[in-house]
């Protein structure tokens, strides 16, 4: 006997998918931006591995130093937190938790992004430091982590906000188009 199928979870969403197919699509859009984080960051990675064994690192100050330190700490972070969706979705494969672990993922994801906001803004400092100084890389760091605020959190927030105020056709309900008069 055949169990009927799942109730769609959000008719008003435009939509027609049961809970279990919207958790397999935000799934796949989560590993889709889990790829593009985890590219940059294994980018930013390598560069800042290779920094150590060039010449030039033993003219580093001891401040330049342990900074370099705290960005190989922190991208270290951010690869292990974009890889930690996929070891949660391995443990939980087969056990029907895929809400669950979209609902983790998600948060895990916003916290890898706000680290590679603050490598990124961090690694821009430490370049400006090194080849220009401390005064211009405090300024050049802390313009680039405004600007990655402003793209990574106000401007999400905006459009959600100017989205909920308005019904984008998107949400419309999909029922069969009026028949124009004969």
């Amino acid at each position: 006997m055949t169990q009927p199928p799942e109730p769609d979870v959000d008719p008003q969403d435009g939509r027609p998918e049961s809970e279990t197919q919207r958790a397999d699509r935000n799934w796949s859009e989560i590993l889709q931006e889990l790829r593009v984080t985890q590219t940059g960051t294994q980018l930013i990675s390598g560069f800042l591995l290779a920094i150590a064994f060039q010449q030039r690192f033993s003219q580093l100050d001891g401040f330049q130093v342990g900074f370099y330190l705290v960005l190989v700490t922190l991208a270290a972070g951010c690869t292990a937190l974009g890889l930690a969706p996929v070891a949660l979705h391995r443990q939980l494969f087969r056990h029907h938790e895929k809400v669950q672990t979209v609902s983790i993922a998600n948060r895990l994801l916003r916290i890898t992004l706000a680290l590679v906001a603050l490598l990124t803004s961090g690694v821009v400092f430490f370049v400006f430091d090194v080849t220009l100084g401390r005064t211009p890389a405090i300024v050049v760091g802390c313009a680039v982590l405004v600007v990655l605020l402003l793209l990574l959190v106000v401007f999400p927030a905006i459009v959600l906000r100017r989205l909920r105020g308005k019904r984008s056709p998107i949400t419309a309900s999909p029922g069969p188009s009026p028949r124009p008069p004969a």
